[in-house]
């Protein structure tokens, strides 16, 4: 008898043992489902429901006769800069809006390889929302840095012919959006103007 009761012993011992393994097992399967389900929840992995949409913080294209919430008034720009007077729309042409930033003071720099100057007065357009126009105000510190660094590299023929001149405007164009993309993350200016255009 003394020798049954150790079977005895053994046989639910190894029982436990099983079963210890059997619950452990569980207990992993649910923490390892928790743990997915976190991070399912989380949006790190699969579930693309539960991913929320970032909003476009870019400026937006304004139709004609849309309200620009950015819109900068004619208050808020000094004489020459920014917005003009109130906007009347005609009906044909881009169905978007343009508005304009005029740039208060002159550009004036040598040419490339010359010893002429050029003289520039410049506007430039854009059909996005305000926010632009007051980007371009914000930084244009470092707008009229670029820009003469353009007309320093414009050689003289450049500034002779109608071509070259195109060439010099879309060069400027650039140069702004690529200050504006590098300090706000987005350009949104269209064109550059030529309000006088002397060389000396």
């Amino acid at each position: 008898m003394s020798s049954d009761k150790p079977e005895k012993e053994a046989k639910p011992k190894k029982g436990g043992g099983m079963m210890m393994k059997v619950i452990m097992g569980v207990a992993l399967l649910g923490v390892g489902g928790g743990g997915a389900f976190g991070l399912m929840a989380a949006g790190v992995i699969g579930g693309g429901h539960h991913e929320e949409k970032k909003e476009d913080n870019k400026p937006k294209l304004i139709k004609k006769g849309e309200v620009d919430p950015f819109e900068v008034k004619s208050g808020d720009a000094k004489e020459g800069e920014g917005a003009g007077g109130p906007e009347v729309e005609g009906e044909g042409g881009s169905e978007y809006r343009t508005a304009y930033y005029s740039f208060a003071e002159e550009f004036t720099s040598n040419l490339k390889q010359s010893e002429s100057l050029v003289q520039v007065a410049l506007a430039c357009s854009t059909r996005r929302d305000g926010r632009v126009l007051m980007w371009i105000k914000k930084h244009e510190l470092a707008i009229r840095s670029a820009l003469l660094e353009v007309l320093a590299d414009t050689p003289e023929e450049d500034v002779t012919t109608m071509e070259g001149k195109d060439r010099l405007q879309k060069r400027m164009t650039a140069a702004i959006n690529k200050v504006l993309n590098q300090t706000e993350g987005f350009g949104g200016v269209d064109a550059v103007y030529f309000k006088s255009f002397i060389i000396q």
